[in-house]
């Protein structure tokens, strides 16, 4: 926040009634002449006290989003020949000399369609409000510019911080970086859908849309403009007359729509356009609707675009999707973190899916427990909280694999030190080249394996049968057990335990 903010008005404090509004005869509109040309060198008084030649554009807006209507719409927004790049050139971090930001002002003094903050970090704002209210900070006092300011006969007043200040929409959200993780995203999200759609925004009420495939995403990432807003959505330019059935009786939307040779056109309306607008969509190919309301037709995901030295410096937030809070979420995550969960389902094809914290992570059937089990139904139950170590945090895919066995004491190598020990165990399943022995006495317990040559041919053995067997083998790399068979009469001489 910076020392020095003066409110810088046409209105005279002294006509000002008890509730603080002017009443005088100065109009809300700017005369389009001295008196606007007085804002605008005072502007230039306090940037130049404050040693700034070039600002920086902040949360550029244009469009209905803030023309307050005081004043007739002008073509351009007042932005007409500023940017030689054209629109583009109004986005956020754009630098521009004191001259273009002068004429910045003018444009938002006019209310032609055009906003923005103009500032230099830690020295100087300008600010523009409602009813010809101006707002400029500095880092400095800037008593000449205070004393031009007067002399041109407008009134200076000192507040404490200017009202425009940028002050976030949510300030525990972070807006998710357009960084390596999102852009592998969006490749693997193309490659899924086979069709995309990137809304690049480069100023709030103004967009391009793009039509992307796996052979162009470079090339669209490499023209997008610096700390656009992204917004990735489904196929949804489909049959015109279908998209159409979805404007609303009221309200303001974006109407998407593309032509036979692939252009793509969008454009912000509320139901007083609908009719006009539609009209031009006799020859469009697609088209479809999205709602400007808080909570309706969300994209896929969103990012912002960082500077060219990965920092996100951009301020504005989107509204977050599913995805948005989930990536959100993910960066809290660290491999081997432990955390608690509720089971919520357990797949038929085994996979256990929980609940941490509003983001379902998974734990495969290896993962359940060191000792083996039939389904994992005989480990986990659904409604059941528990305790997991964190394997990943898959940033593409969205995906956090968890280890409940993690949490538990490794059991083997207490079963390797029984190398030796010859035991009874009941015979749990008899396949082609041996027969599976279990070798505790517990429906968990560890199993191991005879294999057919250790058997003798006249031997008819069941699934139930006890059998004596000895530990031969025990490899902790592959989890195994190697049993052999201990006729009843070795196992006389040698002793053994039960399992």
């Amino acid at each position: 926040m910076l020392p020095y903010v003066h409110q810088v008005t046409k209105y005279d404090p002294a006509d000002r009634d008890e509730h603080g509004h002017s009443a005088g005869t100065e109009p809300a509109t700017s005369d389009h002449g001295p008196v606007e040309a007085a804002y605008l060198q005072a502007v230039a008084a306090f940037a130049e006290e404050s040693g700034v030649d070039r600002l920086a554009i902040r949360e550029p807006q244009i469009g209905g989003f803030i023309h307050f209507g005081l004043e007739p719409p002008v073509d351009g927004h007042g932005l007409a020949g500023l940017f030689p790049a054209g629109l583009a050139g109004f986005h956020d971090g754009a630098l521009v000399p004191i001259a273009v930001g002068l004429e910045l002002v003018r444009a938002m003094l006019r209310d032609n369609g055009a906003w923005c903050r103009l500032e230099v970090d830690g020295e100087f704002t300008v600010h523009v409000g409602w009813d010809q209210y101006l707002y400029v900070g500095s880092s400095r006092p800037c008593e000449a510019a205070l004393n031009r300011t007067r002399a041109l006969g407008l009134f200076p007043e000192r507040l404490n911080a200017s009202p425009y200040d940028f002050a976030p929409d949510d300030p525990g959200y972070v807006q998710r970086p357009a960084d390596a993780d999102f852009w592998a995203r969006l490749n693997w999200t193309v490659n899924a859908h086979r069709a995309t759609f990137l809304e690049e925004v480069f100023a709030l009420g103004a967009s391009r849309w793009h039509r992307l495939t796996r052979h162009n995403i470079e090339t669209v990432r490499s023209q997008l403009t610096p700390r656009s807003q992204l917004a990735v959505w489904p196929d949804l330019l489909t049959d015109v007359d279908t998209a159409l059935a979805a404007l609303p009786d009221e309200g303001l939307v974006e109407i998407v729509w593309e032509d036979a040779d692939g252009r793509i056109t969008s454009t912000v309306v509320d139901e007083t356009q609908f009719e006009a607008v539609t009209s031009q969509l006799a020859g469009a190919s697609s088209a479809g609707v999205v709602s400007m309301l808080a909570g309706e037709d969300l994209p896929l995901f969103t990012a912002v675009l960082p500077d060219s030295d990965g920092v996100l410096r951009a301020r504005w937030q989107t509204e977050p999707t599913p995805s948005d809070r989930d990536w959100a979420f993910l960066k809290t995550l660290r491999r081997g973190q432990v955390v608690t969960g509720t089971v919520t389902s357990i797949a038929g094809f085994g996979v256990t899916f929980v609940d941490i914290g509003g983001f379902t992570a998974m734990i495969n059937i290896p993962e359940l427990s060191w000792r083996p089990f039939d389904h994992p139904s005989d480990v986990v139950s659904v409604g059941q909280e528990i305790t997991a170590e964190v394997l990943d945090v898959d940033m593409v895919w969205e995906r956090v694999p968890l280890s409940l066995r993690a949490m538990q004491e490794d059991p083997w190598p207490q079963v390797a030190q029984r190398i030796g020990q010859v035991v009874t165990g009941t015979v749990t399943k008899i396949v082609p080249f041996g027969v599976f022995v279990r070798i505790e006495e517990r429906e968990d317990g560890f199993q191991g394996m005879v294999h057919t040559s250790e058997l003798d041919a006249s031997d008819v053995i069941k699934v139930g049968d006890a059998l004596t067997v000895k530990i031969i083998d025990v490899d902790l790399a592959r989890r195994r057990i190697a049993l052999s068979h201990v006729q009843a009469s070795d196992a006389s001489t040698q002793g053994h335990p039960h399992a």
